[in-house]
């Protein structure tokens, strides 16, 4: 049977991920930091980790709390706004760490960890955002979140070298998605989102590997 590991899963688009792999039949282990994000996902049928990115010691011991597992699915989901700044407003110390420390830090920590972890063939894919790209951007909101999901573009651009031949490594925009972060007036809902990335990383092909796509399977420029 087919696994898949989703890493921040307490809510929103890690959990609908856990929920759509489950109906789907694979065998899903997914981490969150909080007790009440480990209760919802061990109620959807599947293997819970605690792991708190933003805990040196709790993101360095994912490694042998998978230790022996082989996946064929792997999302990055964990990832936090910051201020809803626009324009060049300087971040406080305290939000530039946050949110630096979960979008680049924290997948940093965790994609050495995955090597391996890796099945044949495996497809690992991190949520990233359009915020993130050089060549789409037309605003200065939210430029803290915009730097460090060009940072984590980065990382995964270097990941797809990395791992080729070993596993198909892509960035995904979920859309404006309808969640704690996107909001009630979003474009779609996180079924919707999860659903087209389900199906862009089902459909991956070798010379995919470190693009950037939408959530709708369309390519992405950086």
């Amino acid at each position: 049977m087919a696994q898949a590991l989703v890493i921040g899963a307490s809510r929103g688009l890690g959990l609908e991920f856990v929920r759509q792999y489950r109906a789907a039949d694979l065998q899903v282990v997914a981490t969150a930091r909080s007790d009440a994000g480990l209760a919802a996902i061990t109620a959807l049928g599947a293997s819970a980790l605690k792991l708190d990115l933003l805990d040196t010691a709790s993101a360095s011991g994912l490694a042998w709390q998978i230790d022996g597992q082989q996946f064929d699915q792997i999302v990055i989901v964990a990832g936090v706004y910051g201020p809803h700044s626009a324009g060049l407003k300087t971040p406080s110390e305290t939000d530039f760490d946050a949110v630096m420390h979960t979008n680049v830090l924290g997948p940093m920590r965790l994609l050495p960890q995955l090597v391996d972890a890796l099945a044949p063939k495996a497809r690992l894919g991190v949520l990233s955002s359009r915020m993130g790209s050089m060549a789409l951007r037309t605003s200065t909101s939210g430029w803290l979140y915009r730097a460090s999901k060009a940072a984590l573009n980065s990382l995964l651009k270097d990941a797809s070298l990395a791992l080729s031949g070993k596993a198909i490594c892509v960035s995904l925009h979920p859309g404006w998605v309808s969640t704690d972060m996107g909001g009630a007036s979003a474009d779609i809902d996180a079924r919707t989102s999860v659903a087209g990335m389900r199906a862009v990383l089902a459909g991956l092909r070798e010379a995919d590997n470190g693009s950037f796509f939408n959530y709708d399977g369309q390519p992405l420029a950086w």
